[in-house]
């Protein structure tokens, strides 16, 4: 089964690994924690809110995206620091989602609605102090990632059921034209999740609901999948010193008490190795 670690997350996301630390870092968002493990100690820090995903600044601090915006945080001592807030309004309340950094050293986060509301979230990208919305009207945004060009981004709203490539800006990667389909998933029943661009410039998105990451070619045909015994992947990563372990998280949110027990599994994060390999995450850039 390959578990990585046992606990089992309400609703796991944001898997990182930091390969100054050779490290990985995940996120249970309801629970408001960061979690991650040293050799046989598994570590844990609380945040008193929502928090979700993260990109590397440097040997010792990680920017991590909450439902109040921002922080660059301490991993040694624990102290955090706002760097950027998101816009509020009339609207309902929001937290983060899914989150990755860009090759310019950049960060993209998806908002969305705390009960998951029509449309109540965007997407917005952290470069050189600014924070700019790049797509709004988003209910569950998913699967932020880049190619190897630096010539794409993807994305998704998991409602909607499309992986869409953003055509980016060489020189400074903001978007740059209209976004175009990249797998329409409809017909398949599938709910696209969290993905991660391995070396080759494959595409491997996890699937909620379907219990697997399915691994796409840069032509978008289904090349396979990893099954896992979780039912609710949420987010996979490349990690390992020789980034050919794909870690996976998992979610038991909306599942009842019978449920979680026919599915001990849930929740947990998995690392499997594979003959693929993954990229290493670009740093955050901070000012």
């Amino acid at each position: 089964m390959a578990v990585f670690d046992e606990r089992r997350c309400e609703l796991g996301e944001g898997v990182l690994w930091h390969p100054g630390r050779e490290q990985l870092f995940w996120f249970d968002i309801l629970d408001g924690a960061l979690l991650s493990r040293r050799g046989e100690a598994a570590l844990r820090w609380d945040f008193g809110e929502c928090v979700s995903a993260a990109g590397w600044l440097d040997q010792d601090r990680l920017l991590i995206a909450a439902e109040s915006g921002l922080w660059r945080f301490d991993i040694e001592s624990g102290a955090r620091e706002r760097v950027a807030e998101f816009p509020t309004g009339d609207g309902p309340a929001t937290r983060s989602n899914d989150g990755r950094a860009d090759p310019w050293g950049g960060f993209w986060i998806g908002t969305m609605g705390k009960n998951a509301e029509q449309a109540a979230g965007a997407i917005w990208r952290l470069w050189r102090g600014e924070l700019r919305r790049v797509r709004g009207g988003v209910s569950i945004p998913n699967a932020i990632c880049f190619d190897a060009a630096r010539e794409l981004a993807y994305f998704t709203d998991t409602r909607v059921g499309i992986i869409w490539a953003q055509p980016l800006d060489p020189a400074t990667g903001w978007p740059a034209g209209e976004a175009r389909v990249f797998l329409d998933l409809r017909e398949e029943g599938l709910r696209p999740d969290g993905a991660v661009i391995d070396a080759e410039g494959r595409l491997w998105n996890a699937q909620w609901g379907s219990g697997r990451v399915a691994c796409y070619g840069p032509d978008g045909v289904c090349l396979g999948a990893e099954r896992f015994d979780a039912a609710r992947t949420s987010c996979p990563a490349f990690g390992g010193p020789m980034l050919d372990t794909l870690y996976v998280t998992t979610a038991q949110e909306g599942m009842d008490v019978a449920a979680r027990a026919a599915e001990p599994a849930a929740g947990m994060t998995f690392g499997r190795p594979l003959a693929a390999r993954g990229r290493p995450e670009p740093a955050v850039i901070l000012g």
